[in-house]
């Protein structure tokens, strides 16, 4: 549950960037970002693996670009369900899913593959650099 929630505050980070950054995208409130974030993540953890197994050949065709697609179509759905959430438009879903997409890779060092923060030490082999 942990990891799923630090996900989600990653994603409310990339989604409240793009309203910032770009236009058509916005958001009533507060709530309604963090009320997005959940959800979204909700719909990738269900909704996006399905689908992306049902476009596997035109992902490959397009080298995984096309998850690009997927993603600002995801976006749509939650914004499409949520009221509060605006997206203007499919273009408008693809700029929120880059910038989500770069959020997420930004943050991805400082939390682990299990979605955990995560600390890493290195200790010196007995003998080498003193």
């Amino acid at each position: 549950m942990e990891g799923f929630l630090i996900r989600a505050v990653v994603v409310g980070i990339g989604l409240w960037l793009a309203s910032k950054i770009g236009t058509g995208i916005a958001f009533n409130s507060t709530e309604t970002l963090i009320a997005a974030a959940l959800l979204l993540g909700i719909v990738n953890a269900f909704v996006r693996p399905v689908i992306v197994i049902l476009t596997l050949p035109i992902t490959l065709l397009t080298l995984g670009l096309f998850l690009l697609v997927i993603n600002a179509l995801m976006i749509m759905l939650v914004a499409w369900f949520l009221p509060g959430f605006l997206v203007a438009g499919f273009w408008s879903a693809v700029f929120a899913a880059i910038v989500v997409s770069l959020t997420s890779w930004v943050m991805s060092g400082w939390i682990g593959p299990r979605g955990r923060i995560e600390v890493m030490t290195m200790h010196s082999p007995r003998g080498r650099w003193d």
